[in-house]
């Protein structure tokens, strides 16, 4: 078994990855999708997903009639913010954070495999708006797994993290404070010039 992770500038691109995954076979159980709540309003254009609240109503929102988007619910996880997420890796940071324990969705990222800088950009890249998307993938089907989620546009960590510090960033800060709808489109702006 081996866990796969990537971060996503867009929500649409994880959604499609999703889609695709599942497509592949992939057991929406093996699958955990966390995003922006503002980033993924932003994309329904029913506009839906903001009165839905919570679960299946979010999920239909999005565009998910089965698997994974349907389960879809509204959360807080310290640091990011308001997030719409499903799966594994978000029931562990939860309970993680719920229980007292450290480490949040850095620790849950790190417990999956994903090396520690890794976990720290890919949080940060969550709280600036992007959309994490994690897989947990039998042997014979990871290099497959990870030619679909490549195929979706992810943002390389290493670049990432790199730009990061040249903008004064260090580590996850589970503590700061969540990063505005208008600072990430700047960001974003300011990473693509």
């Amino acid at each position: 078994m081996q866990t796969i992770t990537k971060v996503f500038e867009q929500y649409e691109h994880a959604k499609q990855a999703v889609n695709d995954l599942e497509a592949f076979g992939i057991n929406p159980s093996a699958i955990s999708l966390v995003a922006r709540e503002n980033h993924v309003n932003d994309n329904v254009a029913t506009g839906e997903a903001s009165e839905a609240g919570t679960g299946a109503g979010i999920g239909a929102a999005v565009g998910g009639t089965a698997g994974l988007l349907t389960g879809l619910g509204l959360m807080a996880i310290p640091g990011v913010g308001p997030v719409v997420a499903a799966g594994w890796l978000v029931s562990t940071a939860l309970g993680a954070v719920a229980g007292g324990a450290t480490g949040g969705i850095v620790g849950s990222l790190v417990s999956a495999g994903e090396p520690d800088d890794h976990a720290h950009v890919y949080s940060e890249a969550l709280r600036r708006g992007g959309s994490l998307l994690s897989v947990k993938a039998e042997d014979h089907q990871a290099t497959e797994v990870r030619a679909i989620l490549d195929g979706h546009q992810p943002l390389d960590p290493i670049e990432l993290g790199a730009d990061y510090r040249r903008a004064g960033w260090d580590k996850f800060n589970p503590d700061a404070d969540t990063f505005a709808s208008d600072h990430a489109e700047a960001d974003r702006i300011r990473r693509s010039s």
